[in-house]
Order: structure tokens, then sequence, then C-alpha cells
């Protein structure tokens, strides 16, 4: 039979389906409760959809699944199946505990299915070559392996605590020390003692401790180990060593480059020079092979070539293969389970353990809320809930996730409700009672212009409908200045400046905040919809990233390549300052159907930003000038290249990259003046708020 099931239609299941047919494998089933999002993945490769196991099991077809799900419901996802004897290969981690490790175990045994586990770099082709020649003895007997993880965390820096590695002590570990720890495993054997040493605490939310770094001194079967795991870093490195008799292997994971450090036959003088260049003749062949593999990809000439999918595609490869000649995968359940009891012992030597404050989630009371708002646990929403507390109101706050918030979302003035702004029923509920709604959510979404605009325009329509429904006041949409033109014009931008007219041809996050001002417009007019629509400038302040896009984009946060000269003042605003706006948006009579954009009173240009960011970070930041026009015509000739390779790609626009460059003056006296708007207009504070708050 050898037909596949994807249990799960997230991210990873993308990668996992791509190798699959990249295998030649078929994928007959794919299984999420989120039916749209298992049907999308269904058209793309050619499966039935189901919203359970137990359905895609009613059907059958597949004696293979991939189990592809949260790591909480690894467990329960993956038992049904294995006691029904389909093979199971796990996503990392295994499981969330040795005993729902030992549960699936014995489970397996029983049935006699094979069971896997995808620890995926452990077939990393940095990590493969030399492990290949480490067995080989190329450098003699082994005598030690050394890991350093020194890698950044997106959902860290972004301070999105609410995900599941932040909501225990070891789900760090599990989530990401998983990957080092199982490329010691496989040099070093299974490890019999293990000490630990971990860096002080971070707070994350009230009593939520955060331990982002560990120092491991391990003892495995076949070689002492020691490892350093440090997540959240500014700057990425990931790199295995192993130190042998006769030399030194060291495998780069991120560069992809493998390195030997060994003498020649020469005398010491000759040895080091000689020895010397052929170290640089290694790094040099690896760059330059790597490069070739990305440009052959990128021109369609191979397949997809990039270390992480070939790493992928080979752990998948090799638990199949097992499974066709009836033998264990080498990754199997006992080298997952080994992994996660090993995440434990570290955990209760030395993280800390969290006694958080109880979420405050329950339904809403008719009448006793004043303002509800939507996505109000993110950056900007934080500050509003707590200008609203301070001004004496009762809030209502709905987002996708409620854990490890802040301490002010524990008042008891603050209801919690956890839901999506696309969910009729979770708004409704949000809402009820409230006689004005703030909405701060823009849905999410991501992909295709089709899935943002579905996303933020479908999550805006939602929330006006149930406003509607509910006979609000006001509600108070918080936008973005991005759905305006803001390249070079004669006059200065206002609260009256209509969305971008050519809005189809800037990117997908303007060209949807643009249709989301248009449509919320467009119901005022016609059915009264009572909406005012706020836009905020560059959002600096507490709480959010300092390398913001507004700036350039990032080569690694060392390099800020611009999209212009950067000296032109940039419409920077400060997140409190937002927030009163907000609150005044609550307040003034008279606004409905009216736009206010808000850019503060201080306005330094790119440069001056990165070097004052630079000076508080003690970091050596630049600020790299661009020409618009260059930056376009160098996206214009990556959109050929996709074209010609046959990707269904819309032309790059040289009018969004001069408006990204926010070089328009902005005229914001009618918020001022509607809104009794008092924005920061003294320097040094502003810079205090907006860049000196970083301070280490």
């Amino acid at each position: 039979m050898n037909g596949i099931c994807l249990v799960g239609a997230g991210v990873i299941s993308q990668s996992h389906a791509e190798a699959l047919r990249s295998l030649g494998r078929r994928i007959v089933a794919v299984v999420d409760p989120d039916t749209a999002a298992a049907q999308r993945l269904a058209q793309v490769t050619g499966a039935a959809s189901y919203p359970s196991v137990q359905a895609a099991q009613a059907a059958g077809g597949f004696d293979r699944a991939h189990v592809l799900v949260p790591p909480p419901a690894h467990a329960e996802a993956a038992l049904p199946l294995l006691e029904a004897g389909i093979h199971v290969l796990a996503e990392k981690p295994f499981a969330t505990s040795s005993a729902e490790c030992g549960t699936l175990l014995e489970a397996a045994f029983r049935s006699g299915a094979r069971l896997g586990v995808n620890q995926n770099f452990v077939y990393h082709p940095a990590f493969v070559r030399l492990r290949r020649a480490v067995e080989a003895g190329a450098l003699g007997r082994p005598r030690f392996v050394s890991c350093l993880y020194n890698v950044a965390l997106r959902q860290l820096q972004a301070r999105q605590f609410g995900h599941w590695m932040f909501r225990a002590p070891g789900n760090i570990l599990l989530e990401q020390a998983v990957h080092p720890l199982s490329q010691i495993v496989a040099l070093a054997g299974p490890v019999r003692q293990v000490r630990a040493l971990a860096d002080a605490a971070m707070e994350i939310a009230p009593g939520v401790p955060f331990c982002p770094a560990v120092t491991l001194t391990l003892e495995g079967e076949r070689l002492p180990a020691q490892l350093r795991f440090a997540v959240g870093q500014s700057f990425p490195f990931w790199q295995v060593t192993v130190v042998c008799d006769d030399g030194v292997i060291v495998a780069d994971i991120l560069a992809n480059r493998v390195t030997t450090h060994d003498h020649t036959r020469w005398l010491e003088p000759v040895d080091a020079l000689v020895s010397g260049l052929a170290l640089a003749a290694g790094l040099a062949g690896d760059s330059v092979a790597n490069a070739a593999r990305y440009a052959a990809a990128t021109l369609h000439l191979t397949g997809r070539g990039d270390p992480f999918f070939r790493s992928m595609r080979a752990s998948i490869a090799a638990f199949h293969d097992a499974v066709d000649h009836g033998r264990a995968p080498a990754l199997d359940g006992a080298f997952g389970a080994g992994l996660v009891g090993l995440c434990e012992t570290i955990r209760d030597q030395v993280l800390p353990v969290a006694s958080p404050a109880p979420a405050a989630i329950a339904p809403t009371e008719a009448g006793n809320i004043d303002v509800a708002v939507l996505g109000g646990t993110g950056f900007i929403g934080t500050h509003v809930v707590r200008q609203l507390l301070a001004a004496g109101l009762r809030v209502s706050v709905m987002a996708r996730g409620v854990h490890n918030l802040p301490a002010v979302f524990a008042d008891p003035r603050v209801v919690l409700h956890r839901g999506d702004i696309r969910d009729e029923a979770a708004v409704a509920g949000a809402i009820a009672g409230a006689p004005v709604v703030v909405n701060l959510a823009h849905g999410g979404g991501g992909g295709s212009f089709e899935a943002v605009r579905d996303a933020m325009l479908g999550g805006a329509e939602t929330v006006a409908r149930a406003c509607r429904a509910a006979g609000v006041r006001r509600l108070v949409h918080v936008g973005s200045i991005a759905s305006l033109y803001l390249g070079p014009q004669d006059v200065p931008v206002t609260g009256a400046t209509p969305p971008d007219p050519e809005s189809e041809t800037r990117a997908d996050y303007a060209r949807a905040k643009a249709l989301c001002d248009r449509r919320l417009l467009a119901l005022h007019a016609a059915e009264g919809l009572p909406v005012v629509i706020l836009r905020p400038g560059v959002v600096v302040g507490e709480g959010s990233v300092p390398f913001h896009s507004g700036l350039g984009f990032y080569n690694a946060e060392q390099h800020c390549i611009g999209w212009n000269a950067g000296s032109n003042p940039l419409p920077f605003v400060l997140v409190d300052d937002v927030a009163t706006a907000v609150l005044g948006a609550i307040r003034a009579e008279g606004i409905d159907g009216h736009c206010y954009n808000l850019v503060g009173d201080v306005r330094p240009n790119a440069r001056t930003y990165i070097a004052a960011l630079a000076e508080t970070l003690r970091r050596p930041l630049r600020y790299h000038p661009q020409w618009p026009t260059w930056l376009w015509l160098e996206d214009l000739g990556k959109w050929a290249i996709k074209r010609v390779t046959g990707r269904q790609v819309p032309m790059p626009s040289r009018r969004d990259f001069l408006s990204r460059g926010m070089a328009a003056t902005f005229d914001c006296a009618d918020a001022k003046r509607d809104l009794g708007w008092q924005p920061e207009a003294d320097a040094d504070r502003f810079f205090a708020r907006a860049v000196r708050v970083y301070a280490p």
C-alpha cells in the first residue's frame, strides 16, 4: 500500500510534503481540524483531507503517517496510529515527557509498527560529512565532542511569549535543544551523565522566569562532550567540533561548511603556511559550492538544495527506507525518547520553576465593559490597555494567545478572551456589552497576497459586522500609514489623504492595509458604520524590536540596508503616544468616518536613529544608504529569473520602493485638534523612550 498520511497541515507540513514528493512517495491523506488548512495542503499534494485521525483511518489507504501537529499533541495523535499498526514518523520532539514516550514505544512494540523521530539535523550535509570523517578515522581516534549553539530565536526577539516553548521551563529544550543534543548523541553515544550550569534567568511575565542559555558537560557512552546552548542571540553560530588524536574536524552548520585542522609533513614554519592555505581552500571551496547550489536551484536547473531541505529529505528518506526493508529506523523511538529524558534531566537540574499569575479568562457580563480591545496583548495593545486602565475604564481583551502576559492583564478590570478576529462567534463574545471596540488585530496570514488579503480584509470585515450587530457606539480601527503612498510628493500627507490609489502595485502588506481602509470607509458611507481609522507611523518604544523594518531591511542585525539615502525625517511615533491617541479617539465626538495619521513631532532620519541605537547597544551597527531605483532594479532582476524559471510572481514596483523610504512630509494637525493629541516634542525624552530603553 505504502500510502502516507500527514497529520497536521501547519508550516512544517509543507517541508514534509515537498520532501516526500521529491522522493516519489505518495501522500494520500491530510489531517487537520482546521479544515481550510487541510484542504489547501491536500489540494497541493493530490490527497484527501480529513478533520481527524479517526476519520482518515476509517477511509484507509495508508500504512504510514507523519505526525506534524504541535508537540503537546504528538502522543495523542500518534497513539491510535501505532495501535493500528501504522508506521509513524514523529516530528521532534518525539513527545513532551518520558511517560508519553514510554506509552508510544509500548504501543509500537505491541503492534509491530515502526516508529521514528525526525531529528533532521543529524542528516544536515555538514554534519554528515563530519560524522563520516570521524567514523572513517580520518584524523585518528576521536576523543571529545564540543558544540556551540548560539542561535537567534524569532519568538523571543518579538516577545511572543505565548508560544508553547515559553509555557514551561523544559519546553525550550524540547523545542530547540534537541537539535544540537541529537548531533552530540549521534557522535558520543547515549548520555549516561549530565551536569548543567544555567545563565541568569529573565522574567518574561510576572512569575515566569526564562533561562536563555545553559552550558552542559555530558558523559556519552563513547565520548565526553560539552554543549553551550543559547537562544535569542544577536549573532547566530552553530558549530560542532570533534577533537581527534591527529587533528580537529569542525562542522559549521549554519554556513554548511566543514574544515579540518591537522599537520602536514613539513617542518613547523612551513606546516603553518601549508595547513593554513589548505584550511582557506576548504572554506572557499565549500562557500563556492553552496553559492553554486543556490544559483542552480534558483534557476530551476536543479531541485531545491538548501541544507535544511536536504537534511529533511535525507531524514525522511532514511525512515521510509528502513520501513521498506523491515528494519528499525536509525533515529527510532528509543533515540527520540532518550533526548526527551535528557531534556528532563537538564530541566530538573537548573531551570527555574514558573509560578505565573492566573489568567483572568471569563465571559464578559453585558454592560460591565467600557472598551473591547481586539489583538490587545501585542506591543501596541499592551500600552493601549495600560492607558485605558489608567483612565479608569474596564476592558475586554481578545487575542489568539493569552499565556505569559504582562502584569497589566492580571488587573481585575481586564477580562481575557482567546480568539481570532476571523471567528465571528469569538469576536461577538469579546465585544458583548462594550460600547466601544478597538481593533488592533490584523488577522495573521502569510504566503500569497490572497492569503494576506483574506486574513486582513476578512478579519476587518468580521469585526465590522460584529460591531454593527452589537450596536457599538464606535469602532476604532488601528491600521498603518503603509496604506498610503509615502514617496516624495508636493503636499503633506494628512488624515484626509486617501489610501494609495495605485495600491495594487505595492507589496502585499501595504496593499492589504489599503484595501482594509477603503472597505471600512465604504461601510461607513453606505451603512453608517461608526468607524474611526488611526494610522500609526513607525512605532517605537518599550516592548518593541529595535531593528524596525521602516528603516530598511537587515542582513543580520548589524547591517541595515536602507530604503534610500537615509537623510529624510522618518515618521516615528512613541507607542505611548499611539495609546494616548486611541483614548482620544474613544472620547472625541463627531469624528466617525475620519482617518488620522499618528506621527510624532520628533522625526530623526534613519542614519541618526541607527547611530543612536549603536551607541546605546554598544554594537557596531551600520546603516547602508541605497538608491531606491537600484533596489527596484535588483528586485526586477530577481523577478525576471523567477519568471524565466516558470514561477508566477508579480512584477516589483518602483513606486513601492519609493514609498518604503517614507520621504513624504506629514501634517498631523487634525489629530492634535480633534483627538486632543499631544505627542512627545522633546528630542532627548524621545530618544530616552525610543532608543535608550534598549540599553543592556
